[in-house]
């Protein structure tokens, strides 16, 4: 894939819709300058026509001078998109359901209602030199055929592209694939992403839709976001760099570090499971998987941890084997022999069962300690 990918953000916006999530400002600003260091292209900075902190909060992160776009999120109301001008954003997100199911029951509308408020707010913020993507929110459940004349009469209206919202997270990826291959196809406007996680497939659909000619993948950080989340933006920017071998540019060591502020700002806790930057990743404790570890990382690693800002770790306990055992007394400078290990191992077992959990590095030098009678 020899085509630019862009990422964007949308971690101060719908991440913060999160169920119970608040940023203070400050948190804000903090997490803006992070997600600018690892070099995200785009930065959906919140909702203007919240008006107060909100509005000025953005005011200050465009004040700051990133080099990534930012951009404010606006219903398909003239007054809103000029709450985003206000705060001299570089761009536009226009918002608007185009699935019936929205436009009957939370509208009240109908399809043409919809087609003209859009066309309205794009032209307006045209005029006043934004950037626009046109939101169809819910267009996984949205009729093609209506979704590719939104996206047509968008373009007509001057938008640069359209964002595929998968709303509620009913698609896969095959499907995702499918569905945006066709609306590029038929309109030949740029795509973004914008998947949710309530089957656990937002990043794998974001990919797909990739796979498929979109060139946006809109993502939030550790996957916050509305319900079950968003496409998580570690997962994304590691798959592009990694799995596919597209070098963007992007600084993976700083993931560990934006993971770990946003969780803590969130009120979230970083799962120790979580792909990517979760401090399990590279923590071994499996006989099998620690020898293999010390004889070569890339038997059981599929990167580096510094490439992610994390380290490796061998851990002792209930299923390690007696070259962990020896390789961690070594680490702490006691030289043994396979014998002597294997008895320490024996007990670390036990020990491991009564506790529930691995041992300490301190309580293995206890237990060799007490084998050796030193």
């Amino acid at each position: 894939m020899e085509r630019k990918i862009k990422v964007v953000d949308v971690t101060l916006r719908d991440g913060e819709q999160t169920a119970g999530v608040v940023f203070a400002n400050p948190e804000k600003i903090r997490i803006a300058k992070l997600l600018d260091a690892v070099g995200v292209d785009q930065i959906e900075a919140g909702i203007p026509t919240m008006g107060g902190d909100e509005k000025e909060v953005i005011k200050q992160i465009v004040d700051l001078g990133l080099k990534a776009d930012i951009i404010g999120w606006s219903r398909a109301v003239v007054s809103d998109v000029q709450a985003s001008i206000d705060c001299g954003v570089d761009a536009a997100a226009i918002s608007i359901s185009t699935s019936d199911i929205h436009i009957k029951n939370k509208l009240k509308k109908d399809r043409q209602w919809v087609l003209s408020n859009m066309a309205k707010a794009v032209e307006f913020a045209k005029k006043n030199q934004l950037y626009v993507s046109v939101n169809a929110e819910d267009a996984s459940r949205t009729d093609m055929d209506f979704l590719i004349e939104f996206a047509r009469i968008g373009r007509e209206a001057g938008a640069d592209r359209i964002r595929y919202c998968d709303t509620v997270g009913v698609l896969d990826p095959l499907t995702m694939y499918d569905n945006v291959k066709t609306l590029i196809e038929a309109t030949g406007m740029a795509v973004e992403t914008h998947t949710h996680n309530d089957f656990g497939m937002a990043t794998a659909n974001a990919l797909a839709g990739a796979k498929a000619g979109a060139t946006y993948m809109g993502v939030t950080v550790n996957g916050l976001g509305e319900r079950a989340g968003n496409a998580s933006l570690e997962e994304v920017i590691m798959t592009l760099e990694q799995l596919w071998d597209m070098k963007l540019g992007y600084d993976t060591t700083l993931l560990k570090q934006l993971s770990e502020y946003v969780a803590k700002a969130s009120g979230r806790q970083l799962p120790v499971n979580k792909a990517i930057v979760g401090d399990n990743v590279f923590k071994h404790e499996s006989g099998i998987h620690a020898d293999g570890i010390l004889k070569c990382a890339a038997t059981y690693e599929a990167f580096l941890p510094e490439q992610v800002g994390l380290t490796r770790g061998i851990i002792i306990g209930k299923h390690s084997g007696s070259h962990a055992v020896l390789a961690k007394l070594a680490e702490h400078g006691y030289e043994t022999d396979h014998d002597t290990a294997e008895q320490v191992l024996k007990r670390v077992r036990h020990m491991s069962i009564e506790m529930k959990r691995s041992l300490l590095d301190t309580e293995l030098i206890d237990v060799y300690k007490e084998y050796m009678k030193l």
